[in-house]
């Protein structure tokens, strides 16, 4: 998908969509109840994203409010867990890493139909392109710095000392996501079989790195999914939390910087960017940075989690691809990200190849 395709989607708000209405009045009453300050009655207006977890504006008079909520109907198990959601923005609330507050959770869904948290609206800039093109060439440095210390401040987080120890299953965390993706992979058969993903599912199992370790893990860290100060190159708060876990910090860092080689008409990427002419650190520098900050002398098998996460991308585009053809995904979104299917798997493969 490009980019502008992607932020028309995404940025903004819209009357609330049908299929996701519910008991404003009902809502307004919980809110008075449970929420510190609250003032109503609020207008109601959709984010046009947080397609997986509805996401509402609430604007009071005095206030403005931001609703996520379990969608309504027959749901995947485990998933669209807002709860979960709240969970970890809590959690993290008292640390470094920077999160909308959380006002109010609500897991009774006779109040609006499914559960739903509400939170502080964020006000800021979201930068829907990696190169970062509103932001003045001697500045562009500041603001890779500042995803990097964020991202590098939550994998040094002790999960434990913030409650959030069960979050996920500690340990062997490339082998149960190398399996997931390969299982939906060679299961889709309507979508096909691509040769460079058949020579990742035969080599990733068999060469992932010695060593383990575990961390909170964001799941989904670009620069479009957070929010960064009006004028200034810092983060007010991290996006989008419901691919969050406890899993291998390497592998969400990788995922993070796998923007130095994803084109940018797939999702936010900087392949073919004149980064140096743009003020932007190399990818060596920005693996260098992340490494100081969390105390490591390098990544000896980067390429290997850089591999991971484009087979990752590529098995999920893969399945989106499937879907198009079964017709249960028509929008121009779907079809895009569908022919972007065999360059991801293309990119793990060049990755897997730099490994030998």
């Amino acid at each position: 998908m490009t980019n502008a395709l992607d932020q028309a989607a995404n940025a903004g708000t819209t009357p609330v969509r049908d299929a996701h209405r519910f008991d404003e009045a009902a809502l307004a009453a919980w809110m008075a109840a449970n929420v510190e300050g609250f003032a109503g009655p609020p207008v109601v207006e959709q984010f046009k994203g947080g397609q997986s977890n509805p996401t509402y504006r609430l604007s009071t008079p005095g206030k403005a409010y931001v609703l996520r909520r379990k969608p309504p109907g027959v749901l995947v198990k485990g998933a669209h867990d807002v709860m979960r959601e709240a969970r970890v923005l809590t959690a993290l609330a008292a640390t470094p890493v920077p999160v909308a507050p959380i006002h109010g959770i609500c897991a009774d869904d006779t109040v609006i139909g499914t559960p739903f948290f509400v939170m502080g609206l964020v006000e800021g800039r979201i930068f829907w392109e990696a190169t970062f093109p509103d932001v003045a060439d001697d500045q562009r440095a500041s603001y890779f710095d500042a995803m990097n210390a964020t991202l590098a401040a939550l994998h040094t987080v002790d999960a434990e000392a913030i409650g959030l120890g069960d979050y996920g299953r500690p340990g062997n965390y490339f082998a149960r996501q190398i399996a997931r993706w390969t299982k939906q992979y060679e299961e889709d058969v309507d979508a096909g079989r691509d040769a460079d993903m058949d020579a990742l599912v035969a080599w990733l199992p068999a060469n992932i790195p010695q060593g383990d370790e575990t961390a909170i893990v964001h799941g989904d860290f670009r620069c479009d999914n957070m929010i960064f100060h009006p004028t200034e190159p810092r983060i007010l708060a991290v996006l989008d939390w419901e691919l969050s876990t406890l899993g291998h910090p390497l592998a969400d860092f990788a995922y993070h910087a796998i923007m130095y080689r994803m084109p940018p008409d797939i999702v936010a990427g900087l392949a073919c960017a004149d980064i140096g002419a743009l003020g932007i650190p190399t990818e060596g520098e920005y693996v260098a940075s992340y490494c100081a900050r969390t105390g490591r002398d390098g990544i000896p098998d980067y390429d290997f989690y850089v591999a991971f996460n484009f087979f990752r991308l590529a098995a999920i585009f893969h399945g989106i691809k499937g879907r198009v053809l079964r017709g249960t995904a028509a929008s121009e979104h779907a079809r895009v990200r569908a022919e972007a299917f065999p360059r991801l798997a293309r990119l793990a493969r060049e990755a897997m190849e730099a490994c030998r």
